[in-house]
């Protein structure tokens, strides 16, 4: 099931840690492995591109590396508490989220993180097809266990579009991000991610949830289908884009976002982040309802995560589910 954490993790972390030379006896020790077994690794890292200089009687010295995705670089890189502490990798698998309920199912633990390179039957809400082209995308899956009620485990989806978001703004505070309720994250009216909730669950019990994360990193073109859809950071920046500083950075604002909502079992600690970057807000949208289409302001969401939409006769509607279009995006004229 892919690339657990790992002896190269940890020698990797130490080199990218350290500024000086890292003895090679010391990792023996620490370890409990031997010298060859150290030897194996620097030359398998070696192998992948990283620049290591090895001095006897010194150790080893990492001189530079490169922007590669692996489960070896996303652990040696990690300082989250538990988000992502457990990674799982993929050069490529059908769906991460079908991998992280099977190791749900299989007892892995709150936090762990399934990733893959290239992604071939990924799926995004109502079943829709998400193309995750090798090294150009994000995949990924991450594995809680929450120990509240069913009924709340739809918000951790807004906590995801706001991990995501607050990311791409820090690393790229030139980008307009925003959020097209309650899960995509848009850039320049183009869709850069789709996120995917799937619960197992009796009525008052969670076994497990899994948040299916796909983000358009570096692709440089798009089905014709999808082109006026979506786009891609490299698009929208004009440059390559470090993978692994994104999961890295959405996991810890996960995490703590994560702990904020555990205080409260709702949105309330962030609605002001999470309007901040809605785009539907003071728009009009229009939503689809089984009772019928009906079009309003969006005035923003409630502590439930729930959109508000005001309509033309002063109605005010709490929508929690279904579709909402937004005047101006994907095509919505």
């Amino acid at each position: 099931m892919g690339e657990r954490i790992s002896l190269k993790a940890e020698i990797l972390r130490r080199l990218r840690n350290s500024k000086d030379y890292v003895s090679g006896q010391d990792i023996c020790d620490s370890m409990g492995v031997s010298r060859t077994a150290v030897w194996k690794v620097i030359k398998q890292l070696e192998n992948e591109g990283y620049d290591i200089e090895a001095v006897t009687n010194k150790g080893y010295r990492l001189l530079s590396y490169p922007e590669i995705l692996s489960g070896s670089e996303l652990m040696s890189r990690m300082n989250t508490v538990w988000a992502g502490k457990r990674v799982y990798f993929h050069k490529e698998t059908a769906s991460t989220n079908e991998d992280a309920k099977y190791l749900a199912d299989e007892g892995m633990e709150h936090g762990s993180l399934v990733v893959a390179d290239e992604q071939t039957g990924g799926k995004g809400r109502r079943g829709r097809a998400w193309a995750s082209p090798a090294g150009e995308s994000i995949s990924f899956s991450l594995l809680l266990r929450p120990d509240f009620s069913p009924d709340k485990a739809s918000m951790l989806t807004l906590l995801m579009a706001i991990s995501v978001a607050e990311v791409i703004s820090s690393l790229h505070p030139d980008l307009d991000v925003k959020i097209k309720w309650p899960n995509d994250v848009i850039v320049n009216n183009h869709k850069v991610c789709g996120i995917l909730t799937e619960m197992s669950a009796e009525p008052d019990f969670i076994h497990y949830v899994v948040i299916g994360v796909g983000v358009n990193v570096n692709q440089t073109v798009f089905p014709d289908e999808l082109k006026d859809i979506a786009t891609s950071l490299r698009i929208e920046k004009g440059e390559h884009i470090d993978r692994t500083a994104i999961i890295l950075g959405i996991m810890e604002y996960f995490e703590y976002y994560y702990g904020l909502f555990c205080e409260h079992l709702d949105v309330s600690a962030f609605v002001d982040i999470y309007d901040r970057y809605l785009v539907n807000r003071n728009r009009e949208v229009r939503v689809l309802d089984p009772k019928g289409e009906y079009t309003g302001i969006a005035e923003g969401i409630n502590d439930s995560g729930a959109l508000i939409v005001k309509t033309a006769d002063g109605t005010i509607k709490a929508i929690s589910s279904g579709e909402v279009s937004v005047r101006g995006i994907y095509g919505y004229v």
